[in-house]
């Protein structure tokens, strides 16, 4: 099982990369967006949001520490991911904001855990990594 708790696993803009395909997968397995840069796909690698200018002095770790939230780019990926995935990064920033990131973590812990195995359900697909059931 791959931990979902762990909070450098969540992007700035608030994808928790646990339950990421390209985290997940064995093979040219992507360290997370906070990670290294190598081994990760072109599309997280190049990401806007992972490499935008409020998170160059390292001071902000969120977008919603920015005075744009939510930018017209994080809500275009927002909108995807709700429409595709049924998850949203906004509401996730939110929660964190309002909550704090180890309450964020430990829902995000049981939203993600496969009832059937404890394996990692992946956002992209619906289905646990562990034992290939369907959410």
């Amino acid at each position: 099982m791959v931990s979902t708790h762990k909070s450098s696993l969540i992007a700035p803009c608030g994808m928790n990369c646990a339950i990421c395909v390209a985290f997940l997968r064995q093979r040219n397995r992507c360290p997370g967006c906070r990670g290294p840069d190598e081994g990760k796909p072109p599309s997280c690698r190049d990401c806007r949001i992972k490499n935008c200018a409020t998170f160059e002095d390292g001071k902000a770790r969120s977008c919603f520490a920015c005075e744009a939230f939510p930018c017209d780019r994080l809500k275009r990926l927002d909108k995807r991911y709700r429409t595709k995935y049924g998850m949203s990064m906004i509401e996730n920033l939110e929660r964190i904001k309002a909550d704090g990131i180890r309450r964020f973590l430990v829902g995000e812990e049981a939203r993600w855990t496969c009832p059937s195995c404890g394996g990692t359900i992946c956002v992209h697909g619906g289905r646990c990594f562990g034992c290939g059931k369907e959410r």
